[in-house]
């Protein structure tokens, strides 16, 4: 029996963050600004999230604003599942953050690395029915989070009509691949929750 999933937006300074709860086990979509982890952890209390309970985080990919708070995350106890696609990525987030940012480098022996293709049975694993699907078009490590019922954790995946002209083809070929697989509901890193048309 498959556990009903609740969902929980604990964004801050215009970004979302997603909780997403399955019985016990609690997944965190994106990863906080660098040096806000009181704010993260304040408004994860005020949904009556416990910190502590966040087990396990994914970055849908390694921007300043949505893989921030990756390594103090994890000193705090949580599981960072990283896909193939962005490991040579994450390791770049230091290059782009500025020193006055408060930012943590990013360990990278001690991570969960999932491959797309595989990544069923790791977040069966953790709890979660659902896969990673590599969707390209905003940046090369965007991956997004699709569950079984339909909900996509999208990150920054460029919208349908507002790719540049070089990223078209592939911006739709992402958002194509992820209604072949049956999204039908959008949470982004920004904006409203929206269904996919």
């Amino acid at each position: 029996m498959t556990e009903s999933v609740t969902i929980v937006n604990v964004g801050y300074r215009s970004t979302n963050y997603w909780v997403i709860s399955a019985g016990r086990s609690r997944l965190l979509v994106d990863l906080g600004w660098p040096g806000t982890l009181g704010k993260l952890q304040a408004n994860l209390r005020r949904v009556d999230v416990p910190p502590s309970e966040i087990r396990y985080g994914f970055a849908t990919h390694y921007h300043p604003d949505h893989a921030g708070l990756a390594q103090e995350l994890k000193n705090s106890g949580m599981r960072l599942l990283i896909t193939e696609e962005q490991l040579a990525w994450a390791p770049k987030l230091a290059s782009i953050v500025k020193p006055a940012d408060g930012y943590v480098d990013l360990e990278m022996h001690d991570n969960q690395i999932v491959s797309c293709a595989e990544s069923r049975a790791a977040l069966a694993a953790a709890g979660f029915a659902g896969q990673f699907v590599h969707t390209p078009g905003h940046s090369d490590d965007s991956v997004s989070l699709l569950l079984d019922d339909g909900s996509a954790f999208t990150g920054d995946l460029t919208p349908p009509g507002f790719a540049e002209a070089q990223d078209v083809e592939l911006v739709d070929r992402s958002w194509r691949q992820l209604r072949t697989l049956g999204a039908t509901t959008i949470y982004p890193g920004h904006g409203p929750v929206r269904p996919l048309r």
